[in-house]
């Protein structure tokens, strides 16, 4: 799905007294304000869906695939979503084994 078809989706569920373009911004701000959360370091928790949190990745010493050769990794904070387990069952149950319904 892409960021279009999100808006799509959004716009469909409100109804007709949204345009797609207000529902484009409505999406933007919510991925803004999510992004300016997690650059401040900040928790952001949605009941149902999951967590968007920053994990720090301590330094390590990694290998170059092609010449074997040691490269020295630097600490630095990445962000992470963290699933709820209504998000979890809910795939599960849709996706079946596999992928197979």
């Amino acid at each position: 799905m892409t960021k279009a078809d999100l808006v799509e989706k959004v716009a469909e569920a409100v109804g007709p007294g949204v345009t797609k373009k207000e529902c484009g911004l409505m999406v933007d701000a919510f991925l803004d304000a999510v992004k300016d959360a997690l650059a401040q370091g900040d928790r952001i928790e949605l009941r149902g869906f999951g967590v968007f949190k920053v994990r720090h990745r301590k330094a390590l010493t990694a290998r170059n695939p092609r010449t074997g050769e040691p490269v020295e990794v630097p600490s630095r904070d990445v962000p992470v979503f963290q699933p709820s387990r209504h998000l979890r069952s809910r795939v599960d149950r849709g996706l079946g084994v596999l992928g197979q319904n």
